[in-house]
């Protein structure tokens, strides 16, 4: 697994979006990718107007795009977001994936 994060205040001026990051993360398995994005897409942002989360899976990497309105915001939301993340990945590696029970 590798992951690559690139944060840039951008020129989001007339949105009020001034701050924005990239987190991805390749788990070289589209079924290790989807079972985070499954995990992780359901908790929305507790603050949407202040707080913007798009989240991805592609070619077994996923992928997230933070956008704040302020500085403070953004970090605070990318730090807990890889917190998850990175406890997702634990138990993944951990585990593997688990097969479903037959009724």
């Amino acid at each position: 697994m590798t992951s690559g994060a690139s944060c840039d205040v951008e020129a989001l001026q007339s949105l009020g979006w001034d701050y924005s990051c990239d987190l991805e993360v390749d788990y070289k398995s589209q079924d290790h990718a989807a079972i985070v994005y499954a995990a992780l897409d359901v908790d929305k942002e507790l603050q949407p107007d202040k707080v913007k989360r798009q989240i991805s899976v592609s070619d077994g990497k996923l992928k997230v795009r933070f956008e704040a309105v302020e500085a403070r915001f953004l970090r605070a939301t990318f730090s807990s977001f890889v917190d998850l993340v990175i406890l997702a990945t634990k138990i993944i590696e951990e585990y593997g994936r688990v097969n479903t029970i037959k009724s």
